[in-house]
């Protein structure tokens, strides 16, 4: 009888956004979550995203890992992320076999870094049930970590926009200015001198 493989899951969210940090998940899903809802989290409405990562975390062995605004504005959001993905991968406890990474970047030079084979999935999230269940986590982690954020920097709204770039944040950029959560790069553009 062949073992089970363990698969890793892996995916970000917040790549885009002018302010906050990215966010990653590693998941591995075991037995039980095949009755949960799991797809692609920007296919989820946006009032389930929490009950249904809830859910997923019953089932499952996961971690986040981030990058800091800061890390964002000196590496570049592609190298943060990077390295939000490695940190979410080193938070996992749990023997796994596989890992599966949403995208075509691997956040590891080389495999035998880790000496695990990685696997890169163009629309992992939509193939891949625990890339799925990633981006649920870590979505809904940020979503919540954006609305917390939103109490110190109000004029900004993050609590509705989650630091993407709406008009209204956009119009807040320009009367207020930029805060030490705004990725510098990003929003300097939108600043009248």
């Amino acid at each position: 009888m062949t073992e089970k493989k363990i698969i890793l899951g892996v995916d970000e969210v917040g790549r885009g956004p002018l302010a906050g940090p990215v966010v990653a998940a590693a998941v591995i899903l075991f037995d039980g979550h095949e009755n949960i809802l799991i797809k692609d989290s920007k296919k989820i409405p946006k009032n389930k995203i929490g009950s249904i990562a809830n859910e997923i975390k019953k089932y499952s062995a996961y971690a986040i890992g981030m990058a800091s605004v800061a890390e964002i504005n000196e590496l570049n959001i592609l190298q943060a992320t990077m390295l939000a993905m490695r940190r979410a991968i080193a938070g996992i406890e749990q023997n796994y076999h596989l890992i599966r990474i949403d995208g075509n970047q691997n956040p590891f030079k080389e495999s035998i870094e880790l000496g695990k084979t990685v696997e890169l999935l163009i629309d992992g999230d939509v193939i891949c049930r625990s890339i799925a269940a990633a981006s649920i986590i870590a979505k809904s982690y940020r979503d919540n970590l954006m609305r917390e954020l939103h109490h110190q920097y109000p004029y900004y709204c993050w609590h509705e926009n989650k630091g993407y770039g709406t008009k209204n944040h956009i119009k807040a950029i320009r009367e207020h200015g930029i805060s030490n959560l705004h990725r510098d790069l990003f929003c300097r553009k939108f600043i009248v001198n």
